[in-house]
């Protein structure tokens, strides 16, 4: 059984109209991750906030995630050609808000170590994965980057910043007797 999908142009006149402020509300509800995408620039280390980051493929081995068209931050890391995307760390909130900010110094006073391109590791992270841009998709008013994983690597003691209705919260680990 197959189905046929119109273009992303087409609308129907039947479609009823979605209010944004209503989708931001329900889809809230979806907890996420945050994660920040770095890489090195011509002038030194670049970043963005992102919570919209995905595991893709596994062969070959992709990941995305989609900066919001008015970045000023992603055309600079398309540019660079590879990237690094840092899942934040339960006490990590404050990359999350520093790289969210335009127009300052997102690095100052962040302590990180340079990957195999001199993207950006953060120090505490509790995973990293580094890619080279494989392609960009329309998203609406974002882009869907797709990005070749080259390597990556976690640390299995700490646990992941969530984002859900509009706070952070974290994963509790699971009582010992239930650990297997």
């Amino acid at each position: 059984m197959s189905a046929t999908v119109g273009s992303a142009d087409t609308v129907d006149a039947t479609d009823p109209v979605v209010d944004g402020a209503a989708m931001r509300d329900v889809l809230g509800h979806f907890a996420s991750g945050v994660v920040v995408v770095t890489a090195n620039g011509p002038s030194g280390p670049i970043g963005f906030t992102c919570q919209s980051f995905t595991s893709l493929s596994l062969d070959p081995p992709l990941v995305s995630f989609a900066p919001s068209r008015t970045s000023s931050t992603w055309p600079r890391i398309r540019d660079a050609g590879t990237f690094c995307v840092n899942i934040l760390a339960a006490d990590q909130q404050h990359h999350s808000a520093g790289f969210a900010r335009s127009h300052v110094d997102k690095f100052a006073g962040v302590r990180w170590r340079p990957g195999r391109s001199g993207a950006p590791i953060l120090e505490g992270v509790c995973a990293w994965v580094h890619c080279r841009l494989h392609s960009e998709h329309d998203g609406g008013d974002h882009t869907i980057v797709v990005g070749r994983v080259l390597e990556l690597a976690a640390d299995h003691a700490r646990r992941p910043l969530l984002y859900h209705r509009g706070n952070y919260g974290f994963v509790l680990p699971r009582p010992r007797e239930e650990v297997r």
